[in-house]
């Protein structure tokens, strides 16, 4: 007993999290992966890699499904929980370590398992790849996949189906798996409630939000430390402590400023001049390349935390004014009827823009424009 209760608790130390976000629910989820780092936890990066299910949020139908899947694929010993806010985090966070200790729980669930696997678990169809004719006249291998809604770095339900040619995307379909039932469907709502009482929207929030944007780009664009800094700088402008964390925030656009390595990865990746902006209904300050954007997410962040306290100066830069009726340099307000989690000024994506901009383009570099959009909010479109 004593050393099986040695060997948990050396485990527990390293516990990996399957983080899953019902869209919406971004506060939650940067709880979730905070208080999981300061018990020196670790994100998985895939069921097979995971100890812990971590839902954030209340899911709806279709992805309560893919959870259901995602929560087949994780090995034994395994725990789940569901969390449906920041202030609920950390007690739930306690619940995975007492059902990972707990033995008799674990191998209840192993006998209950006995005979089952992942392959088990009904997934879907996966076709094989099949011929077809590429943009040049010759016979290429043609495979369709899917990215999300549940992927490292992602878009919170965001499901993008492509057509490969080869390695390059020839088609794509983009759309958003369902939020759950309510107004919010569990989730925070930036700047205002499920009631959809008009308030002003929280400026560190904003600021947050765009340095977790950052985090995902640096992330896959495989620089993990300066990632981990924009996390850091993330959390504490979610902290209140806006003076060092735009001090923080200044140093890191400098770094990444000065990174050629960098400069050179993204320059001429995904390119979007400001007439295709236009005609996709993204917002005009995502003009340029993957660079740019970057450097763009990282100058409204900046712009963002240094602003008046508690209050967000009008539109964020590039965002043509807002709303009718919105002055500038007034608080954006929260208007009911408004996608959830969206201040009034914010740009709202559209998924059929996302699948747009990837065409052409092979996975990897797919993901890095995607994180490069700086999406607040995806168009409400259910995916099917």
């Amino acid at each position: 007993m004593g050393v099986s209760g040695t060997l948990a608790r050396l485990a527990l130390r390293h516990a990996h999290l399957l983080v899953i976000e019902v869209p919406g629910n971004w506060l939650t989820r940067v709880a979730v992966e905070r208080l999981a780092g300061v018990r020196g936890w670790r994100l998985a990066v895939s069921p097979a890699d995971a100890d812990i299910l971590a839902v954030c949020g209340s899911p709806g139908p279709e992805l309560a499904l893919v959870v259901a899947r995602l929560w087949e694929q994780l090995p034994g010993p395994r725990a789940r929980i569901d969390v449906t806010g920041p202030e609920l985090v950390a007690a739930a966070l306690d619940q995975a370590e007492a059902a990972l200790r707990d033995t008799p729980r674990q191998r209840r669930d192993s006998i209950a398992r006995d005979g089952r696997g992942p392959d088990d678990a009904p997934d879907g169809d996966n076709a094989l790849a099949h011929g077809s004719e590429d943009r040049d006249g010759l016979e290429m291998d043609v495979l369709h996949v899917r990215l999300g809604p549940v992927l490292p770095d992602w878009p919170a339900g965001l499901v993008l189906r492509a057509q490969l040619h080869g390695d390059l995307i020839a088609e794509a379909q983009a759309g958003v798996v369902d939020a759950g039932p309510g107004p919010a469907g569990g989730a925070h709502v930036v700047g205002g409630g499920p009631s959809g009482e008009v308030r002003p929207a929280d400026a560190g929030e904003l600021a947050a939000q765009r340095c977790d944007n950052v985090a995902r780009l640096l992330a896959l664009a495989g620089w993990p430390d300066a990632a981990q800094r924009a996390r850091v700088v993330r959390d504490r402008l979610l902290a209140g402590e806006r003076s060092a964390a735009t001090t923080e925030l200044a140093r890191l656009r400098r770094r990444v400023r000065r990174s050629w390595p960098l400069h050179w990865s993204l320059r001429r990746v995904g390119p979007l001049p400001p007439d295709e902006l236009a005609r996709l209904g993204l917002a005009p300050d995502l003009t340029g390349d993957v660079w740019d954007r970057l450097n763009g997410m990282l100058d409204r962040a900046l712009l963002a935390a240094g602003g008046p306290s508690g209050v967000v100066d009008g539109a964020p830069a590039g965002v043509a004014g807002g709303p009718a009726g919105v002055v500038a340099g007034a608080p954006a307000p929260v208007v009911v009827g408004t996608p959830v989690g969206v201040a009034v000024g914010l740009p709202v994506t559209p998924p059929a823009a996302v699948a747009s901009v990837v065409s052409g383009w092979d996975l990897a570099t797919a993901r890095l424009i995607v994180a490069s959009l700086d999406i607040a909010v995806l168009g409400v479109v259910t995916d099917g």
